[in-house]
């Protein structure tokens, strides 16, 4: 009885704990690179600040409700869920309902906050694909591209590269772990290098951001100022960092410095040995989610933690890759992290599933 507390409290610690202790420290360094430009656009420099303190507390109300909600129910709303979702990734596109923000409608605006769909789509493609894949079927290979396919077409449409690319990764992890015949992806494998030619090729902005990774000195305050500012922010770490508050860059010269760029202030107040710590942290969560894939009770349990696991995996490992030029810049967010409140809500409302599933365990 001792034994099977101790391994419960230490899941609960380790899927709840680490992510509250993230999201403040976010929450800090969130108000650290945003007070300047949020004075200078809403007369408050604690507008972000206040704003992500609400998404977290929201997040943490969904994580408890989704604690207690069963999983083998989100069987039956994952239809519904997936439906909803690509009602709005068309609203969306709409004007004068979606927002247009630098360029690209990805946001709804209903007066007191706004919706990101895309992020509601990475959580029901999650819940959708487990639930479909339960079960065995032949030939689903066609109608899981079809479907893929119409998702991604419209997230390409906001634009949104991105996003894409993550709900394409999640989708094809969740479909491998179901297990689909290896052949099915020699097909995914080239569709996808011919789709992404063409995008690049269509898009002088893709094809921009894919010469500002490639060669980073071309065009310096250009097409590659963001990631330059990016490598001077973390260079200027060095190992033990500039100390807190003392980051330079927070001070207008790293764009989106409070959403994805936040891990390049932390590197330069922090230096190496704080940015360490941070993937440390990240990395305890995830081993914690792939210890709970192992014990999970039955196929829907496992799909859906696996598709867990793929969504805060992928987005670490994507959006530390751009930061440090192993990967081009996508605009993927840190979890936890980066300000975003749609973000915010799903990350917890996973969290709180993985906490359900958790409780069905037989230790």
């Amino acid at each position: 009885m001792f034994k099977k507390i101790f391994t419960r409290n230490k899941f609960f610690l380790s899927l709840v704990t680490i992510p509250l202790i993230l999201s403040i420290v976010g929450l800090i360094f969130i108000f650290e690179a945003s007070a300047v430009n949020s004075a200078r656009q809403f007369g408050d420099s604690l507008h972000y600040l206040k704003s992500q303190a609400i998404w977290i507390f929201l997040g943490s109300i969904a994580m408890i409700i989704f604690s207690f909600i069963d999983y083998k129910k989100l069987y039956f709303l994952s239809f519904l869920s997936l439906i909803f979702t690509i009602i709005l990734l068309i609203l969306v596109l709409i004007p004068g309902i979606g927002s247009k923000i630098g360029g690209a409608r990805r946001w709804i605006d209903f007066g007191f906050f706004s919706l990101q769909p895309t992020e509601l789509a990475k959580f029901s493609i999650i819940i959708y694909l487990s639930s479909w894949f339960t079960n065995k079927e032949k030939k689903r290979f066609l109608s899981f591209i079809t479907l893929l396919c119409f998702l991604i077409f419209l997230i390409i449409l906001q634009p949104d590269m991105g996003t894409a690319i993550l709900i394409f990764l999640i989708s094809i992890v969740i479909y491998f772990f179901s297990g689909a015949n290896l052949i099915d992806f020699l097909y995914i494998f080239f569709g996808s290098v011919i789709s992404v030619f063409f995008l690049i090729k269509l898009s002088p902005y893709r094809f921009n951001r894919l010469l500002a990774f490639l060669d980073p000195s071309v065009d310096p305050l250009g097409i590659s100022y963001h990631i330059n500012q990016i490598f001077i922010s973390l260079s200027s770490g060095g190992i033990f960092g500039r100390g807190f508050g003392a980051s330079r860059q927070k001070y207008l010269f790293l764009p989106e410095a409070h959403t994805d760029s936040i891990y390049a202030i932390i590197g330069e107040e922090y230096g190496f040995i704080g940015s360490l710590i941070l993937i440390g942290l990240y990395f305890v969560f995830i081993y914690k989610i792939y210890h709970l894939i192992r014990l999970a009770p039955d196929r829907l349990s496992r799909l859906i933690i696996i598709g867990i696991f793929a969504f805060f995996n992928l987005q670490f490992i994507v959006n530390l890759a751009g930061m440090t030029g192993i990967f081009p810049l996508v605009g993927v967010p840190l979890p936890f992290l980066s300000y975003g409140g749609s973000s915010l809500l799903i990350s917890f409302s996973l969290i709180g599933i993985m906490l359900n599933i958790e409780r069905r365990i037989k230790v």
